[in-house]
């Protein structure tokens, strides 16, 4: 699993690591499936593997993807075919501030 944060901004300049982990998951116990659930809030992503087993937290700096603009995209470096058999999204409401 990783964040590959390379189309994130095309602001010249910015520091775009590539941030990965390895998820210890027997995926023929668990039926073909594995889990992914990534959190995306304006400048944050945080993704989890395997209901946890795997995390990552990672900054990118969009400049012109932003609201329904943005883009989230899978891929798949290895050797077997891997397909995304569901696909869910919500929009945060945002925050009620008082006194600010």
């Amino acid at each position: 699993m990783c964040h590959d944060p390379s189309r994130s901004s095309k602001r010249p300049g910015i520091y775009k690591p590539t941030y990965g982990s390895f998820v210890d998951y027997d995926i023929k116990e668990n039926g073909g499936k594995i889990s992914l659930r990534s959190l995306i809030d304006h400048s944050v992503v945080e993704s989890f593997g395997a209901g946890g087993r795997a995390c990552i937290t990672s900054r990118v700096y969009p400049c012109f993807a932003t609201g329904a603009d943005a883009n989230l995209f899978a891929f798949n470096n290895g050797i077997g075919e891997v397909k995304i058999s569901e696909l869910k999204a919500w929009e945060m409401k945002k925050p009620l501030m008082n006194g600010f």
